[in-house]
């Protein structure tokens, strides 16, 4: 009897055992220490890699296990040599400059080669010269760099400008009472004003270009609409003691946008020519002016409100016709913000363009002066994701892609090269891996970079076919394994549709026991501008490592209404962001607790910031069966309370009844389980008005949830602070465990 009652207290103590160590304060210590643990342990990775202008040398920096290196290779020799001794460096500098100068400070994307043996530097406002041979130093000459700083989104007056100089630069084009004006140049008294119907209602804009022979000027008659101001309150500003108020630039979706229609005057002539306005109406934007080498004609962008509709225009500088030369339309959306590419070849007698109109980012030949498409470049299942230059001589087209190999990531990007027919198209690259090219000046050699995040990168040397001329480097990742590192898993599952491939990562904590049962927090950003899932070598992708440690399994997933896969996995999120591809994360994460049933799918956590905010409450508002508790920092909780150029963007316009269906604020009473909103005061990305009044509608719908407001904070996750009350907040509602006291940890 007393054996059966030993076995079966032994048997308990070792399920307490299987439980305990999740949230406790040692996990704490664990996640706490992990940053430093794994820091600099990864070696021999290229950073700022650097080509000189004659593209016969390149240089880079590595971490090594005795400290910064600086290599320079010498691409005719074939060989590697230190490019200079950082030591050394450092040590004259600080001696020049009268202060210890740390060695954190010198970077490679300051340092350019003068020679074989000499190295320029920009340091402390001066361009610097070292020998590398015999490591002396010499200060050339001061520079000063200016930096436009200021809030992002600012408007700037363009009615106002400083007078822009002919080609010849004997004349001047200048605004002066809302109209154009004309004058010799250092002559006041020849001023001649062009236009007539300006008023500061609807002006002309200071933004004038003059045509390369010097006889027309183009720019842009406005019809000016007025900005909306964001309001923000400064709690505890630090050089006083009462608040402060804030104002910024901040036009949300459905606000009237100033209308520009471009002109153009011929001084021979002098005649003013305009643009047909039927063409260009219920603008969003109407931009890029550039007027052609022959200045026959200038041409614009058009981008019409509610983005179905994009088009390069042209006026007519001789005779003011105005005709569409691309004129790219969609059901669903045109993605300018993130796919957009234009190159005009041979002074545009043709036109590089890329679209989605056949269901995948490619790129197309245009007659530039029929507007007729001559060929597709590039065609398939595949996208291409950034032209890296296009070469008119050769009519080759380098470029990057993804998805076009098959049995590999299709985020992975690749790159190739193609003729301007579309025949001939080459892989410049082909492993099995993400990979970033860095190209000489003369594109015959680029240096290749290539990783996963679960294998470390990989430096080659390739020249123009793709061929690896040498290896450079291969990452050394043996101390982050001894540091008790372990890599992210890749994880796939089928979508909603049952056929398409969902991609994420799975993260364990380093101490992961298979017996014991693991909350599951996903990490969401559902941005539809792009996709997020890392897929290079990263230790700690957004901290994500950092809160595995604390108990629980962390994974990250691209669901359907991402960018870079096709226009019809990106169109889910049309007029639809409160989807953010739940219902493909759902099934990814039930598959993958298939498979490992030490995922607990009974507790999860969700949380991001900005539109990952909006996201993870959005969870628990319309998936409540599935996310139990969310974390969610400066969520754009209403469309309508957000900048109008991200929003409009998927949501569309006019403002519709789909923005109340997407808003949080709107279905608040929805809530049920356990949410945490943090919000910056000073958040000028997303309005922190969002957040606060989701708080408000959660008050009024008696919805139990916590909001941290940071004073003096922008848009951010919540800082130290926040992340701290993040962890805590999940470690005690999806684990059960009190958290530690911060002072004890």
């Amino acid at each position: 009897m007393s054996r059966v009652y030993f076995s079966i207290i032994f048997f308990l103590l070792v399920l307490v055992g299987q439980g305990a160590a999740q949230g406790t304060k040692a996990d704490y210590q664990q996640a706490a220490g992990l940053r430093g643990k794994i820091a600099n342990k990864l070696y021999d990775v290229p950073s700022q890699i650097k080509w000189d202008k004659d593209g016969r040398h390149f240089w880079y920096e590595k971490n090594t296990a005795e400290g910064r290196e600086f290599v320079l290779f010498d691409g005719e020799a074939r060989v590697k040599t230190t490019f200079f001794d950082l030591k050394a460096l450092t040590s004259a500098l600080s001696s020049a400059l009268g202060r210890t100068i740390d060695e954190r400070a010198i970077s490679t994307d300051r340092v350019s080669l003068l020679g074989k043996d000499s190295i320029a530097l920009e340091y402390d406002g001066y361009r610097w010269t070292w020998n590398r041979t015999n490591n002396t130093l010499g200060k050339k000459e001061s520079i000063n760099r200016e930096r436009r700083g200021g809030y992002w989104g600012q408007r700037f007056d363009d009615s106002k400008g400083e007078p822009i100089e002919s080609p010849d630069k004997t004349q001047i084009a200048y605004v002066k009472n809302s109209n154009i004006y004309i004058a010799k140049k250092g002559d006041p008294s020849s001023e001649q004003q062009v236009t007539f119907d300006g008023s500061p209602g609807e002006y002309y804009a200071a933004h004038l270009h003059w045509s390369a022979d010097g006889k027309k000027i183009a720019g842009s008659r406005v019809r000016k609409a007025e900005v909306r101001q964001l309001t923000l309150l400064e709690s505890s500003p630090s050089d006083q003691l009462q608040p402060k108020l804030q104002t910024r630039d901040y036009p949300k979706p459905g606000d009237a946008l100033s209308q520009y229609y471009p002109v153009i005057y011929n001084l021979d002539t002098r005649k003013l020519l305009t643009c047909d306005a039927s063409l260009i109406e219920n603008q969003f934007s109407v931009g890029r002016i550039d007027w052609r080498e022959d200045s026959r004609a200038i041409t614009f962008e058009y981008n019409k409100r509610g983005h179905q509709q994009y088009a390069v225009v042209e006026l007519d500088a001789n005779v003011g016709g105005t005709r569409y030369l691309i004129n790219e339309v969609n059901k669903t959306f045109i993605d300018y913000s993130g796919k957009r590419f234009r190159k005009d070849v041979g002074d545009g007698k043709e036109i590089i363009w890329a679209s989605e109109r056949d269901g995948w980012n490619h790129l197309y030949l245009y007659d530039g002066k029929s507007g007729a498409v001559k060929n597709q470049i590039t065609k398939g299942p595949w996208v291409v994701r950034k032209v890296v230059h296009v070469d008119e001589t050769n009519r080759r087209i380098i470029f990057e892609g993804s998805g076009k190999i098959k049995g590999q990531d299709p985020y992975f990007i690749q790159y190739y090269s193609v003729d301007f027919d579309g025949k001939n198209l080459i892989e410049l690259t082909r492993e099995n891996a993400n990979h970033t090219a860095y190209f000489n000046e003369g594109l015959d050699y680029f240096v290749d970079v290539f990783s996963r995040v679960d294998q470390v990168p990989v430096t080659v040397l390739r020249d123009r076919s793709g061929k690896v001329v040498t290896e450079l480097e291969k990452g050394n990742a043996e101390e982050l394994l001894q540091a008790g590192w372990k890599a992210p898993e890749v994880f796939t599952a089928k979508a909603r549709d049952g056929q398409t491939d969902i991609w994420g990562i799975i993260i364990r904590p380093t101490n992961f026991d298979p017996q014991k049962r693991y909350p599951v927090i996903e990490y969401i950003y559902a941005g539809p501008h792009s996709s997020f899932v890392p897929k290079t070598f990263i230790p700690n992708p957004s901290g994500m490592q950092e809160l595995a440690e604390l108990g629980f399994i962390v994974v990250q997933i691209d669901g359907m209404g991402t960018s870079n896969r096709s226009k019809a996995f990106h169109d889910v999120c049309w007029k639809n962001l409160k989807d953010a591809g739940f219902p493909d994360r759902i099934l990814w994460m039930k598959s993958a607790a298939q498979k490992y049933p030490y995922m607990d799918l009974e507790n999860v956590g969700i949380y991001g910031t900005s539109a990952g905010g909006q996201s993870s409450t959005a969870a628990v508002l319309f998936h409540p069966e599935f996310y139990k508790v969310a974390v969610s920092s400066c969520g754009c909780h209403d469309n309508r309370m957000d900048k109008i150029w991200w929003n409009e963007q998927w949501m569309g316009w006019p403002v519709g009844p789909e923005y109340a269906a997407c808003s949080n604020i709107e279905n608040a009473e929805k809530l049920q389980g356990k949410l945490l909103l943090i919000v910056g005061e000073l958040d000028d990305n997303v309005d922190p008005s969002s957040t606060y009044q989701l708080t408000n509608a959660l008050i009024k719908a008696g919805k139990d949830h916590e909001l941290i407001l940071v004073p003096g904070m922008g848009h951010s996750s919540g800082g130290e602070y926040g992340e701290k009350k993040r962890r805590d907040f999940f470690v005690r509602h999806l684990l059960g465990v009190d958290p530690p006291a911060w002072d004890v940890r």
